[in-house]
């Protein structure tokens, strides 16, 4: 039979305006920090396949039966630690950056509506979707907030863009940003975070960028992610003029007994303090904003860690949240892919 899918359409009566959008896609965040909407988050979180590649039969019951029956409760409390009034920060701090890309975009010449979408939880990214096409947009440039791709990350985000329109009757068109680890103004962005720490705080011994951590069978699969992020790494120290040993490279919040990347970051940070490293300034160039992972494992549990291993001073570099340079950096990126969309000089004014 034909016909028998049932589709969201747009309400009678929408206006079909033709106009540009962006969709910034984030990880997502439980809705409250207490182990019901924990385990509610991780729920949707870990049964993805994207971000845990094995297979079901194995996997199902491990998730059911173990995880979510333990972690929520001791992820509540670390969700706790670093909420505030305003909600998650991975929620609030990306709601500040939409509405500041918002506000910079709406000086070009052709304004572009800046809508926020979670892969997982609220604000979900099929209702963001659907609300762009009710109000008429028929482009939208999707831009998941992660510099180096990841399947675990960006392909997930995809496959969550992928199934919302199989929702829609009149799908619009669409571009994608598959990473911008690499860029200028980005690269530009990260160094100036880092200079202005130490025209503030002074310069310590070893930066250390610290990336999230994926499984090395990802990598081995053909993820590109730990080459993006060596690159980022790279191209930040070259800008900031850092001669070798002065900057170093880890990674963490691996899970499980499976080998992730290495160096891990928190291995990394106490092999610094036995080494004789007495202080340490990080900085987690993966994370648009911050987030339980900078806040809560790298600001707190991580400075204990060197602390106990014999370090004596330990800066967290915060993320670059919605600061000037990050929205310049990526109004610039998504004036860029708006061309053809938007006229050239249009897409380059305001920049």
């Amino acid at each position: 039979m034909f016909g028998t899918r049932q589709y969201h359409a747009a309400p009678p009566g929408a206006p079909s305006t033709g106009g540009i959008a962006v969709l910034l896609v984030n990880l997502g965040t439980p809705a409250a920090p207490n182990p019901s909407a924990v385990r509610r988050y991780l729920g949707q979180f870990l049964s993805d396949p994207r971000v845990v590649e094995l297979p079901r039969w194995f996997w199902w019951p491990v998730l059911h039966g173990v995880i979510l029956r333990l972690r929520p409760a001791r992820s509540a409390r670390a969700y706790a630690s670093i909420w505030t009034e305003a909600g998650s920060p991975l929620l609030t701090n990306s709601q500040a950056l939409a509405a500041a890309l918002q506000r910079a975009l709406q000086q070009d010449p052709v304004p572009v509506r800046v809508e926020l979408a979670m892969t997982y939880g609220e604000p979900a990214l099929p209702a963001a979707l659907r609300r762009l096409v009710d109000a008429g947009y028929r482009r939208v440039l999707v831009l998941p907030l992660y510099p180096q791709y990841s399947a675990t990350s960006t392909g997930a985000a995809l496959d969550a863009l992928a199934d919302a329109l199989k929702t829609l009757r009149w799908p619009p068109e669409l571009r994608t940003v598959g990473d911008y680890h690499d860029e200028g103004p980005h690269i530009d962005a990260l160094a100036r975070s880092v200079e202005r720490h130490w025209a503030a705080q002074g310069r310590a011994e070893r930066l250390l960028l610290s990336f999230h951590g994926i499984p090395q069978r990802c990598v081995a699969a053909g993820d590109p992610y730990a080459a993006q992020c060596r690159a980022t790494a790279a191209r930040l120290a070259a800008r900031l003029g850092l001669e070798d040993g002065q900057l170093v490279v880890s990674f963490q919040s691996r899970v499980g007994r499976e080998e992730w990347l290495r160096p891990y970051t928190d291995e990394t940070l106490q092999q610094l303090a036995r080494d004789g490293a007495r202080s340490v300034q990080v900085l987690c160039p993966g994370f648009a904003v911050d987030c339980l992972e900078t806040l809560e494992e790298i600001a707190v549990e991580n400075r204990e860690r060197f602390l106990h291993a014999g370090g004596e001073r330990y800066e967290y570099i915060p993320a670059l949240n919605d600061g000037a340079d990050q929205v310049a950096a990526l109004a610039a990126l998504v004036r860029r892919h708006l061309q053809g969309w938007v006229a050239p000089a249009a897409a380059g004014s305001g920049a």
